[in-house]
């Protein structure tokens, strides 16, 4: 849960949706406009803290600030 708090708390101005979506054998894909971002089963590990974070900002265009700044 906490990617998805990373997220709602720096960028949710930009978010227009985000769904959790339960899955089975601790499935954890994150996907961004359709773009795989993040895979629990890919890399062979959950992902570290921030981590998810930092690849969704890669997604940003430059110069998107954080909600609040």
């Amino acid at each position: 849960m906490s990617a998805t708090k990373d997220l709602l708390f720096h960028y949710q101005h930009v978010i227009d949706e985000l769904r959790l979506v339960p899955g089975d054998k601790g499935v954890f894909d994150v996907v961004v406009d359709g773009d795989l971002i993040y895979s629990k089963h890919a890399m062979g590990r959950h992902a570290k803290p921030g981590e998810v974070l930092e690849l969704f900002r890669t997604r940003l265009e430059p110069g998107m600030r954080e909600y609040g700044t």
